[in-house]
């Protein structure tokens, strides 16, 4: 018996189309690589609430006494806030722009600032910054000769400033009057 030739196209036609159906599903059921494992060495750095109102309370009756007696006084900013997004995608154009340009041993150091009273309104997350201390992050690599571990005022540093990767600031922080604090919230 013979096959007309429209059942054989067809037959072939159908073949290939659940062998493409079973081959996308296949591969669109292959789970993603696992995501690197976080490093938790951050566990050993955690401190508890009361150890956290020492340092609070430690730098209230000493840094921040100095800093309103220079600003007749009136107090300075006392916290700042960045969102956990906000880290994050820092976090990771720090780590991405690193990779381009073959960094290893990649950190982030909290710098303190404080803006110049005539600083541009768009550099500063509200306009009532100007003339109140903020940190700004500044990405850094570990150094790799004791030359560059000597630069910073003569005092041993094991990293150095990434100086091609952009620091972030733009936070919010309470600057009195609106948010005079003697206690952590």
């Amino acid at each position: 018996m013979k096959t007309s030739i429209l059942f054989k196209d067809l037959s072939s036609f159908l073949s290939v189309l659940f062998s493409t159906v079973f081959l996308l599903s296949v591969i669109s059921c292959t789970p993603p690589p696992p995501e690197p494992p976080v490093d938790d060495s951050y566990k050993k750095k955690l401190i508890t609430h009361e150890e956290a109102r020492v340092l609070f309370d430690e730098y209230s009756a000493t840094n921040n006494k100095v800093l309103m007696q220079s600003r007749n006084g009136n107090p300075d900013s006392r916290w700042y806030w960045f969102s956990i997004e906000e880290m994050e995608g820092y976090i990771k154009y720090v780590k991405e722009n690193a990779k381009e340009k073959n960094l290893q041993n990649v950190g982030i150091r909290i710098y303190m600032g404080k803006y110049p009273a005539n600083h541009p309104t768009n550099k500063m997350a509200k306009p009532e910054y100007a003339g109140y201390q903020t940190v700004f992050l500044m990405p850094t690599t570990k150094t790799q000769t004791s030359e560059n571990r000597q630069k910073r005022r003569g005092v041993a540093d094991e990293n150095e400033d990434i100086e091609s990767i952009q620091p972030m600031n733009m936070t919010n922080l309470a600057p009195p009057p609106n948010a005079f604090v003697e206690t952590m919230n």
